[in-house]
C-alpha cells in the first residue's frame, strides 16, 4: 500500500487513524449545512469500512469508482451515491492540499464520474382537493392540531423548505404594502427573500400562536405526547413527521417538498408569473422552477397562439 493512502490505512496504525480524523474534520468544518455535514460523515465513515475491508487497496479513482460500482449493484439512488462520492471527491482534495495525498491522485479521484441518473425525480403534486384535505385534518382542540395546520399552511401557502419552515421567528412576519409577509428569509446557499402568504395561511399561524402563546422567538415549536409545549424548535425531521401523519390518513403518498411542488404547481394554474413563483420559491434559476410545476408542451393551446400578431397577407411585405 503506498504512502498517499495512508488516511485509510489500517496497517498506518495510530498515525493513521489520527490523520484520518484531522482531514476529516477539514472536510466537515468546511461545509456551512450542518444537513451536508451529517451526511458528509456518514459517508465518510462508510467509505472507510468499505475500504479498509480489503488491505491491498490503493486510494486512488480505480478503488472509488470500484466502490460506485459496489453502491449501484446494492441498489442505491443515483441521488445517495453522489452525495458519498462529492464526500470522497472533498477528501481527497483536502488531503492533498494537507501534503498527505499526491496532487494527481486526489485530480483523479476528482475526475471519477458519479452515478447516472435515469430523468429527473419530479415527486409527487397533490391535488386542489387533496391539499384542502390536508388541511382540514388536523384537530382544531387540541395545541399539537393548532401547530400542525399552521405548519401545513405555511408549506402549502408559501411553499417554504423544511429547513426555512423551522428558521421561522415571529420576527420574520411583518405586514408590508397591506399584506403579510415572511421578511429576509435565509434560503438555500444563504439566498435572502421575503415571500408573500396568503390570509388564510397567516391566520392559521396566528391561531397556533395564541393558542401557544408564543409572541416573540421561534414560531414552530415541539409539543409533547401528552400535548404540553416546549422551547425547543419544530426539527426539520418533525415537520416531515407531520405531513407523513396526515398523507398516511389520506392514503396518499406526500412529504413536504410535495407540499412546495404543489404551492408552484397551485401558483401557475392560477396564472401567477413564472418570475414570481420563482422568487417565492428562491430558485437561483427558473429551470428549476419549471421542473417543479411538472410541465408539459401544450399543443392545443401553445405559447405561439397567444402571440396577437396579425397574420402576413400574400403580397404584403413581412417587414
Amino acid at each position: 500500500m503506498g504512502p498517499t493512502a495512508v488516511i485509510v490505512s489500517e496497517a498506518g496504525g495510530r498515525q493513521s487513524n489520527d490523520a484520518w480524523r484531522i482531514i476529516t474534520s477539514l472536510v466537515l468544518d468546511g461545509i456551512s449545512s450542518r444537513h451536508t455535514r451529517r451526511a458528509y460523515s456518514q459517508a465518510l465513515d462508510e467509505f472507510l469500512i468499505w475500504f479498509r475491508d480489503d488491505p491491498g487497496r490503493e486510494f486512488n479513482k480505480a478503488a472509488v469508482q470500484k466502490y460506485r460500482a459496489e453502491l449501484e449493484i446494492k441498489g442505491l439512488a443515483p441521488s445517495s451515491i453522489n452525495v458519498r462520492l462529492s464526500a470522497i471527491r472533498r477528501l481527497a482534495l483536502e488531503a492533498a492540499d494537507n501534503g498527505v495525498m499526491a496532487p494527481e491522485l486526489a485530480a483523479g479521484i476528482a475526475r471519477a464520474r458519479g452515478a447516472k441518473r435515469g430523468g429527473v425525480r419530479l415527486g409527487h403534486w397533490l391535488t386542489v382537493e387533496q391539499a384542502e384535505q390536508f388541511l382540514a385534518l388536523p384537530d382544531l382542540k387540541t395545541l399539537k392540531g393548532n401547530r400542525d395546520v399552521a405548519v401545513l399552511a405555511i408549506l402549502l401557502g408559501a411553499g417554504l423548505r423544511r429547513s426555512e419552515l423551522t428558521s421561522l421567528d415571529c420576527e420574520h412576519l411583518q405586514e408590508r404594502d397591506g399584506r403579510w409577509v415572511i421578511v429576509d428569509l435565509a434560503g438555500k446557499m444563504g439566498r435572502i427573500r421575503s415571500v408573500p402568504i396568503p390570509l388564510w395561511a397567516h391566520a392559521a399561524i396566528t391561531r397556533w400562536k395564541d393558542a401557544a402563546g408564543i409572541s416573540e422567538g421561534a414560531v414552530f415549536r415541539s409539543v409533547t405526547r401528552h400535548g404540553h409545549l416546549t422551547r425547543r424548535r419544530l426539527s426539520p425531521q418533525g415537520v416531515f413527521a407531520v405531513v407523513k401523519t396526515y398523507a398516511d390518513k389520506l392514503h396518499i403518498m406526500a412529504g413536504p417538498h410535495d407540499l412546495r411542488r404543489s404551492f408552484a404547481k397551485f401558483a401557475h394554474i392560477g396564472l401567477a408569473p413564472l418570475e414570481q413563483i420563482q422568487l417565492s420559491l428562491g430558485h437561483a434559476s427558473v429551470v428549476t422552477t419549471e421542473i417543479y410545476l411538472g410541465v408539459k408542451q401544450n399543443l392545443h393551446d401553445a405559447p405561439c397562439d397567444r402571440l396577437g400578431l396579425l397574420p402576413v397577407t400574400d403580397g404584403a411585405d413581412p417587414a
